[in-house]
Parts: structure tokens; sequence; C-alpha cells
């Protein structure tokens, strides 16, 4: 049986481009969330870096490696105050950009996921996919996938991490106004579908002329808010979960009479044109 765990999501804004001053609040605000004792903590996409350069070059310019300060000083954070934390920042790798989001734990990187469903929209307009396969990261316990922001739009990425064994899937996204649909019902509809707890951890603010919306949100297996932060501001999502419950897959409404399984109820036999190339 696993131990619940406490998790949080920091909806904040950033400065584009400015990698120094938005680590700086990171970390702060990694700090605040284990004092309230928190051992996961989620932040928007793209927040050390930006979000809205406006081509290749200038994303390159303000973009991180992994091996970089920037990450040797999250590694030590983390360290020192024993939580993970998932963080969203541009990745550079030679020529190519990533829209990428890295998970540090108090022993170092335990992985680091590449988007790879791109909207045309800020920097994901010049970006390189992610072509790495889904994967599930074990947290001392806790097993999470990592999505980010246009990814959770599609629902086979969902239920390949919850076919992996994902406890909670996690969402670092930047939604800006015209996303209040994705924002209100992605994910309700990701946890629900495939009975596993889903975090949505989106930023504020104004960039480049967009306004990004925050409702962060951390649902529950059935569909329903833990937590949520109504509301367009900075703010600290907090609340408790339990893998235990994400894993029994099987709800039981009335013994023998009204039960479901949304997992052993597939049909996998009859799927077989999701491997299609369809064009619409």
């Amino acid at each position: 049986m696993a131990a619940p765990w406490k998790v949080a999501a920091i909806q904040m804004d950033c400065q584009i481009g400015d990698v120094e001053d938005n680590l700086r609040r990171v970390e702060l605000h990694m700090e605040l969330a284990a004092e309230e004792g928190a051992r996961l903590i989620v932040f928007p996409e793209c927040i050390l870096t930006g979000y809205g350069f406006q081509s290749k070059e200038h994303g390159l310019q303000n973009a991180i490696t992994q091996d970089s300060q920037t990450i040797q000083s999250l590694i030590r954070h983390c360290e020192e105050l024993g939580v993970f934390i998932v963080v969203g920042y541009l990745e550079r790798e030679g020529d190519k950009l990533y829209n990428s989001a890295i998970c540090i734990g108090p022993e170092g990187v335990v992985g680091n996921y590449r988007k790879t469903h791109l909207p045309f929209l800020g920097v994901d307009r010049f970006v390189t996919p992610g072509t790495e396969p889904y994967q599930v990261y074990d947290l001392d316990g806790l097993k999470i996938g990592i999505l980010i922001c246009f990814d959770g739009s599609f629902p086979e990425p969902c239920r390949i991490l919850s076919l992996l064994g994902a406890d909670l899937i996690v969402l670092p996204t930047n939604w800006p106004e015209g996303a209040w649909g994705s924002s209100a019902h992605v994910p309700a509809m990701r946890a629900l579908e495939n009975h596993v707890y889903f975090l949505s951890c989106n930023r504020v603010g104004i960039e480049n002329m967009f306004r990004f919306i925050g409702q962060s949100r951390l649902i529950d297996w059935t569909g329903e808010d833990l937590d949520y932060l109504d509301h367009d501001e900075e703010g600290m999502l907090l609340a408790t979960i339990d893998p235990t419950l994400a894993r029994n897959k099987q709800t039981v409404f009335i013994p023998g009479e009204y039960e479901v399984n949304r997992i052993a109820g597939r049909r996998p036999d009859l799927y077989g044109p999701l491997l299609e190339t369809i064009r619409i």
C-alpha cells in the first residue's frame, strides 16, 4: 500500500528571458511549499525561461541545457528541502530547441520530458517535438507521468501513462485567454477516464500581449476537484492524494450490480484506426 502524498502546484508569473530572476522566484516558492509539507511541487510550462519568443534564435539564446547551473541550483535546493519538483523550461540541445519539463528530486534528476504535441503558438512554433516514449517515474512510491499543455488535449498520452501505472499525471501549462474550455474540462476528463489523479499547473501574467488565465486544478480519480485556484493571480494549490485509490481501477457503486472499470473495460481489438494516419 502506497503512502499518501501532499502535492503542491505553484501558479505564478515569470519574466521572459530573465532566467536568473525566474530561478530565484521558483526556489522561493519551493521553500514556501515545503514549509506546508508538500513533497512534490509542480510549476508551470516554461516558467524558468518564458514562452512568448518570436523566433527560434531568440528562444535558443534564452534556453537552458540539462547540465546548466540553473538545473544544478534546483538539484541542490531539492536536496536541501527533501522535495521533488516538476518545472518547465526551454531546453537547448545543440541547435535544437525543446519545450521541456524536468523532474528533480533529493538525489538529482529523475527524468526529463519533451513536449510531443505542438500548437501554433508562442515558442512552440519553433521547437522540435519530443519523440521519446512516454514514461512513468517512481518518486519514492508515487508514480507520476508528465505531459505539457497541448499534450493534455489528446486522450492517448494520458491513457498510455495510465496503462504504464501512473498514479498522478502532471500538466505544466501556459493556457492563455481562449483556453477556458481546456482549463475547465481537460483535467477532470483525463482523471476520470483513466482513474488517476490529474494536476494542471497554469501560469499567470501577460507576455507579448497574451494573458494567461491561471485556473490550476488538482483532480481526483472520480473527476472532482481536490483543490483549485479559480483566478488568474499567483497562488499555491495544495492537497493530499492517496496513490492506492488510483491503482484500484475497479469502482464499486453496488457490489455485484453496479461496478465500473475504465481500464479493464477497454476494447483494443476495435481501436485499430487510432494507429492510422487520417487527414481531415
